[in-house]
């Protein structure tokens, strides 16, 4: 039986629209934000019984491992960086997700294995408003839903349904993360007002979540910057030997 090679862009698109199903419930769980913090927070628990499955384990992580082996592949390959402006934009959206993945994974999967933590939107946005940093979580959110989006569009932008339905997918585009966002601020509204309610985590253990988050982006940044200086040093080596 003949088997037909998997492209790399097909591994791209694949990964990619697992991350941006993700994302998209992440999103919509926000969203839910709007009408009460604790539909949020039935949201987020089913949210984590998804992605926390022995399937979703797999399909996420590996998905995000896929979709960053490719992005650097790609980074390592390139000849030039004389880029159209949707291209960039979508370089900036897809090497912003990460940032949201590295906090998923220390806020979900470090802290319940490693400290008994139940993460919860309360405990999340109280942990956030006491360091400060809401708004960069909220801002976290919309580069990995543009680039995303625009991974699909770019895939079926030739198909004429998808030109029909292009003024409907731009406001998509937009609605989306703006209406997370308020979502999220409604429940930081909420959490402000109930927050002696909510059990924060010890010192020690805010500690050491932050120490796991900045190992990660250490890695990450060490893996995107080996990659681009890789990529120069292959392309002064292909055009010496020309």
């Amino acid at each position: 039986m003949n088997t037909v090679p998997v492209s790399a862009r097909q591994l791209r698109l694949a990964s990619g629209l697992v991350l941006l199903t993700y994302l998209s419930l992440h999103l919509l769980t926000h969203m839910s934000g709007l009408v009460s913090l604790s539909l949020a927070e039935a949201g987020l628990r089913l949210s984590m019984q998804v992605w926390q499955s022995a399937p979703g384990t797999v399909a996420l992580y590996g998905a995000f491992l896929i979709h960053l082996a490719l992005a650097l592949r790609t980074v390592y390959l390139r000849r030039h960086w004389q880029l159209p402006l949707i291209e960039w934009v979508r370089l900036w959206g897809g090497f912003s997700l990460p940032l949201l993945l590295i906090g998923h994974v220390v806020a979900t999967r470090v802290a319940v294995a490693g400290y008994g933590y139940e993460p919860s939107y309360a405990r999340v946005i109280g942990g956030l408003i006491a360091a400060g940093s809401q708004g960069w979580q909220v801002a976290l959110l919309a580069p990995g839903w543009v680039h995303g989006c625009l991974g699909v569009w770019l895939s079926i932008r030739h198909r004429p349904a998808a030109q029909r339905l292009r003024p409907w997918l731009l406001g998509l585009l937009v609605a989306t993360p703006l209406l997370s966002a308020a979502g999220f601020v409604r429940m930081e509204r909420e959490v402000t007002e109930q927050r002696q309610a909510v059990a924060p985590r010890s010192p020690a253990v805010a500690q050491a979540l932050t120490g796991w988050r900045h190992a990660l982006l250490g890695v990450y940044g060490a893996l995107v910057i080996g990659a681009a200086g890789a990529g120069v040093v292959r392309a002064r080596t292909v055009g010496a030997l020309r």
